[in-house]
């Protein structure tokens, strides 16, 4: 029997590390393979797993790119709120995450680049252009420490010590 309990802690196992197979995580959970499998095959279903994705350290390859952080302030729509900016903004190819947020900007938006100035064409030729967007804040990443729980390349040690942490 399938529950919102054994759906959770399986969802919980392979966001921590989607190569696991149905066996693995059986054997983990102490669960039927079967079992796994229905789960895992109702939430690719319902749109509860959208993708399995690889994280990679770009950094320790030859790959060229920018990542930016671009806060976005728009003029909601009547009838259709943030929505249907939103959309305009995600079908562009350039963005990998868009969010709706609290604060100043209404949304915040990552996108990569090649170089700082295709970026900076993106929101100069693309982004801000569109007629209810008011204003944009742009925020190069300069070093990826952490991103979804994962730790990348070891930070060296503090001469001064850790004694903070």
């Amino acid at each position: 029997m399938q529950n919102m309990k054994d759906t959770k802690e399986i969802l919980g196992v392979i966001e921590g590390d989607a190569r696991l197979s149905a066996e693995q995580i059986a054997v983990m959970l102490g669960k039927e393979t079967g079992d796994v499998r229905a789960i895992l095959e109702k939430c690719e279903n319902d749109g509860v797993i959208l993708g399995y994705h690889t994280l990679v350290d770009w950094d320790k390859t030859d790959r060229e790119y920018v990542t930016a952080f671009i806060e976005v302030k728009i003029t909601p729509q009547r009838d259709r709120g943030f929505d249907k900016i939103a959309e305009r903004i995600y079908r562009y190819p350039e963005v990998k995450s868009l969010y709706l947020m609290s604060g100043g900007y209404d949304l915040a938006c990552i996108i990569e680049g090649r170089t700082m100035k295709e970026v900076a064409y993106f929101v100069a030729q693309k982004l801000a252009p569109l007629e209810d967007v008011i204003a944009t804040a742009t925020h190069f990443v300069l070093r990826k420490y952490k991103s979804d729980g994962v730790v990348f390349g070891a930070v060296e040690e503090d001469a001064r010590g850790n004694d903070f942490i």
